[in-house]
């Protein structure tokens, strides 16, 4: 799992919260760490803040979805974000996210989220 946050607080606690339920976490304090990142890890699943300083969510999940397949452009992505208006989500949708989630988030909505995009993982999908 790949988690993009400007907030090195919140990267902590995602990165222990998920690692607790076993996932394999890799963490990016930017987008443009995240896109370097993805050069070499293919994650099953991004979680991916919208308002960050530089590039924003929206912008790296677009440049995301414009990479092939093999460079995982079909990666399945939640927006966890404080933006938490249905235009926020309607908007991360369209962007290219699977799902949106409203910061703050607890331990158990955020397992099932990420366990229902892992199910769309193209290694998932290879391996079911």
């Amino acid at each position: 799992m790949l988690i993009v946050d400007d907030d090195a607080e919140m990267l902590e606690v995602l990165t222990e919260m998920l690692a607790l339920v076993g996932a394999e976490v890799r963490a990016a304090p930017s987008a443009k760490g995240a896109l370097q990142l993805l050069e070499e890890f293919h994650p099953e699943v991004v979680l991916c803040d919208i308002e960050m300083p530089g590039e924003g969510g929206y912008s790296f999940i677009r440049k995301v979805r414009a990479r092939s397949a093999a460079r995982g452009g079909n990666v399945p992505a939640l927006a966890l974000t404080a933006m938490a208006r249905p235009e926020d989500r309607t908007q991360a949708l369209a962007a290219g996210f699977q799902m949106h989630l409203a910061k703050p988030v607890d331990l158990g909505r955020l397992t099932r989220a990420v366990e229902d995009l892992s199910r769309l993982a193209p290694s998932a999908v290879l391996a079911g």
